[in-house]
């Protein structure tokens, strides 16, 4: 999808239907965040937690910073 928004670009497209396969790719990217987000709390930090590596939490924090 980046290729084709940089032929886009490439053949001087009209400026809106740039930014709307832009916003395309943002939401793409964000929904897939938030899936890679949700398997990591319900692998690696159930996992963390199990085994008492409590520093976890604040990566996770950190995580949940960084999305707003």
């Amino acid at each position: 999808q980046m290729n084709g928004i940089k032929n886009m670009i490439d053949n001087d497209r009209y400026c809106d239907d740039i930014l709307i396969q832009l916003s395309a790719v943002d939401k793409s990217i964000k929904s897939l965040a938030n899936l890679i987000l949700e398997n990591h709390m319900h692998t690696c930090l159930i996992e963390h937690i199990e085994n008492k590596e409590y520093e976890i939490i604040d990566e996770i924090v950190e995580l949940f910073k960084r999305f707003q």
